[in-house]
C-alpha cells in the first residue's frame, strides 16, 4: 500500500494511492463502512499506532467501492506530517569519500581563495565502518511535495540531498537485526535541504549541524510512504536526483554501509524507538551538490524520483 496525507477545502484525510492518479479517502471510506475504528484513519500517524490492525482494515477499505478522488484535485502534504523525531544517518560511502573533498572546496570559497584540487578520501573512516552515525533533525520543519523551499537569509550556498528514509511502525527497545525488519512501517523520500555554510561554520563545535539544517521546511517527506511488500527487493531501490530537469544522480540503496536492519539494531540500543520516527538513509552517493561542486540558485527545482515511491518536487525560493 502507498499511503499518503492530503488536504481539501473540507479538511485533511489520510488515502492511499489507486490506479492511476486515484487516491482512496481512507478516512472517508472508514466512517462510511461501519467497522473497524475510524479514529485509525484519523491521521498517519494514528494509522501507524494502530498497527497491523489498522493495516488489515486499510487493505479492506481498498477492496470496497467508492470515496475515491483525484490527486490532482487535492493538495498532497508531508505523508507523516510530524515525525516523531528525525534521525539522519552517514551510510553511503561514496557520499562519506565525497563530501570531505566538497568541504574543502567550499570552505576554500568562504576564505576567499581558490577552490583546490582535493581528492576524495581513499578509504572510508573506521568510525563510519564501525557505528550507525548519525544527527538529529527538526520535525517540526517537515513540509511534503509541492512546497517552496524557503533558502534561509544567512545562507549563500543552498543544497539538496537525496536520501531514502523508514517510518517505524512498532516499538522496541534493543531490537536484534534479524527482527528489525518487522519495526518498518514503510518507506518515503527524504530531501534534507542544507544550509552548506552555515554547517561548514558549525561542524568545528563537533556538535553536528544546526542552522546548517535547521530552518523552516528544510526537511522534505514524500509524496507517500510505501509498505516494504511493495517492493523486490528493499536492499536495492533505484534512486535519482533532477535539478532543473538535468540527472545529477543516480544508484541505489545497496552500497549502503548499514542497512536500515542494522541502523534499527543500532539506535535502540537501551532506547526505545517509538512508532512515527523517522529514520533517513544519508544522501546517496553523488546525491547533493557539495559532491558536484554545484549548489543551489534561487528558484531551481529539485526532483528525487525512487523506483516504488514515486517524485519528490519542490522549488527553492530565497527568503525575502
Amino acid at each position: 500500500m502507498r499511503f499518503v496525507t492530503f488536504e481539501q477545502s473540507d479538511g485533511t484525510y489520510v488515502g492511499a494511492l489507486v490506479g492511476i492518479g486515484g487516491i482512496k479517502n481512507l478516512t472517508e471510506a472508514s466512517s462510511a463502512s461501519g467497522r473497524g475504528d475510524p479514529a485509525w484513519f484519523k491521521s498517519m500517524q494514528a494509522l501507524i499506532e494502530s498497527g497491523e490492525a489498522g493495516l488489515d482494515e486499510a487493505r479492506r477499505l481498498l477492496e470496497t467501492d467508492g470515496h475515491i478522488v483525484s490527486a490532482d484535485a487535492v493538495r498532497l502534504l508531508a505523508p507523516l506530517p510530524r515525525p516523531q523525531s528525525i534521525r539522519d544517518f552517514f551510510t553511503f560511502p561514496g557520499h562519506i569519500r565525497q563530501s570531505y573533498a566538497g568541504m574543502q572546496r567550499l570552505g576554500a570559497k568562504l576564505a576567499g581563495a581558490s577552490a583546490p584540487a582535493v581528492p576524495p578520501l581513499t578509504e572510508i573512516p573506521a568510525l563510519y565502518l564501525e557505528k550507525a552515525i548519525y544527527h538529529k533533525g527538526n520535525p517540526l520543519t517537515v513540509v511534503g511535495p509541492g512546497t517552496e523551499i524557503l533558502w534561509p537569509s544567512y545562507s549563500q550556498y543552498m543544497d539538496f540531498e537525496l536520501e531514502l528514509a523508514i517510518v517505524i511502525g512498532r516499538p522496541g527497545v534493543d531490537i536484534s537485526a534479524d527482527n528489525a525488519a518487522a519495526h518498518i512501517f514503510g518507506y518515503t523520500i527524504f530531501n534534507d535541504f542544507s544550509a552548506r555554510d552555515a554547517q561548514m561554520a558549525e561542524m568545528p563545535g563537533m556538535m553536528g549541524p544546526a542552522k546548517g539544517k535547521d530552518f523552516d521546511r528544510s526537511n522534505v517527506i514524500g509524496p507517500c510512504i510505501v509498505t516494504p511488500d511493495e517492493f523486490p527487493d528493499v536492499h536495492d531501490i533505484r534512486m535519482r536526483a533532477f535539478v532543473n530537469g538535468e540527472l545529477w544522480a543516480e544508484g541505489s540503496n545497496s552500497v549502503m554501509l548499514h542497512r536500515f536492519e542494522d541502523i534499527i539494531a543500532y539506535v535502540s540500543r537501551g532506547e526505545t524507538l517509538h512508532p512515527g520516527e523517522l529514520l533517513g538513509s544519508g544522501t546517496m552517493d553523488n546525491g547533493c551538490g557539495l559532491e558536484h561542486d554545484r549548489f543551489l540558485e534561487d528558484g531551481d527545482e529539485v526532483t528525487l524520483e525512487i523506483d516504488g515511491i514515486g517524485t519528490l518536487t519542490n522549488t527553492v525560493r530565497r527568503r525575502k
